[in-house]
């Protein structure tokens, strides 16, 4: 029977650990760690988001900062607040959510961040860090998938881990961090050949195309762990939209040894993690020891 992987459950347990972790913190060294969130415009889906974030980062015992720009902010009035936050003693995390408006170059704006207070894992010297094996902040959603894969597959040691999908903020990062637990890493894209091949000799395998329902029952591996990063809005019932993955569930599921759902799999982790890495920022500022995994 295959297992369903609660990241839905597993994220409320890492929240847990975080808000004690927050206590701790608060009674024994004074210290609360703060996490500074930027939206620019009003992206619909953004604002729900950044909206659960600082929810979220209240209800741990964190403190909250929000900052929300108009879709006419300039580069340079962007940059000119992340300097201000960088310099911010009581900012321990910062964050711009994205996508940002074509006015403002995302890179350089990811690169101005603090690489210490680079929450999201995105500049280059903590991807710099991630691919050399040092320490550093760790892309959120990986991060996740990887707390999921140890939770439910226990030793990666050996294993063929396929990702199909490139992407800075996932398939990049995710090949990373499966390396370093000693896994067989291939990533497929777009042009990979015989895909359907490649995936089925995955024992993990990691769907990160942003293709809705694109991978299907009889391209994976009997047993194989998988987990689904995509979120797809299509045309369901009534006219009413559904969200579902890059990976067909129901035959997939048929196959699989565990898998993530769509919603209530990878999704919940992201912010969890996203508070975990805030924790962990303010520790090592402050030289406190720290072990949240």
């Amino acid at each position: 029977m295959t297992g369903i992987m609660d990241g839905k459950a597993f994220a409320a347990e890492l929240r847990g650990r975080v808000a004690t972790a927050v206590s701790h913190l608060e009674s024994s060294h004074g210290l609360i760690p703060g996490l500074a969130v930027v939206l620019v415009g009003e992206d619909p889906a953004s604002e729900v988001y950044v909206r659960n974030k600082g929810k979220q980062t209240v209800e741990v015992g964190m403190a909250s900062f929000e900052h929300r720009l108009s879709d006419q902010t300039t580069e340079r009035e962007l940059l000119v607040l992340i300097d201000q936050l960088n310099s911010d003693p009581t900012v321990h995390g910062i964050l711009v959510q994205l996508p940002l408006p074509a006015q403002i170059n995302s890179h350089a704006v990811i690169n101005a961040i603090d690489p210490d207070k680079d929450v999201d894992g995105f500049h280059l010297i903590n991807v710099g860090r991630l691919t050399t094996g040092e320490s550093g902040l760790v892309p959120c959603t990986p991060l996740g998938c990887m707390m999921l894969l140890r939770a439910y597959a226990g030793d990666l040691s050996g294993q063929n881990a396929v990702i199909v999908g490139r992407s800075n903020i996932v398939g990049k990062p995710m090949a990373a961090l499966l390396l370093a637990a000693h896994c067989t890493v291939t990533v497929a894209h777009s042009r990979t050949k015989d895909l359907t091949d490649v995936c089925r000799q995955a024992d993990i395998l990691i769907a990160a195309v942003g293709r809705a329902e694109m991978i299907q029952g009889d391209w994976i591996k009997p047993g194989a762990t998988v987990i689904d990063v995509g979120i797809n809005r299509i045309d369901g019932e009534n006219g009413k939209k559904r969200l579902v993955g890059d990976v067909e569930f129901a035959s997939a599921s048929a196959v699989a040894g565990a898998i993530t759902p769509v919603p209530g799999g990878v999704g919940p982790m992201t912010i969890a993690c996203l508070l975990r890495n805030t924790v962990q920022a303010a520790c090592a500022v402050n030289g406190i020891d720290f072990t949240l995994e």
